[in-house]
């Protein structure tokens, strides 16, 4: 049987606190200008975007009766 050690105080060790601007410029983001920035080709073609929005309303709609 081993004894806990007595600078565990069971939880997380604590983080040191960094501000927003700091862990953004560790990470070097840029801010968004313009919803361009947003844009991505998820999908290959306009029915598989259709098929996915038709599966998303009928998930979030399943159990509502």
């Amino acid at each position: 049987m081993s004894t806990p050690d007595a600078a565990y105080s069971g939880y997380p060790p604590l983080r040191p606190r960094v501000s927003v601007e700091e862990l953004l410029a560790a990470k070097n983001t840029q801010p968004i200008r313009s919803l361009d920035d947003l844009a991505a080709d998820t999908f290959e073609s306009d029915e598989e975007l259709e098929e996915f929005l038709a599966f998303t309303y009928a998930e979030r709609h399943r159990d509502v009766a």
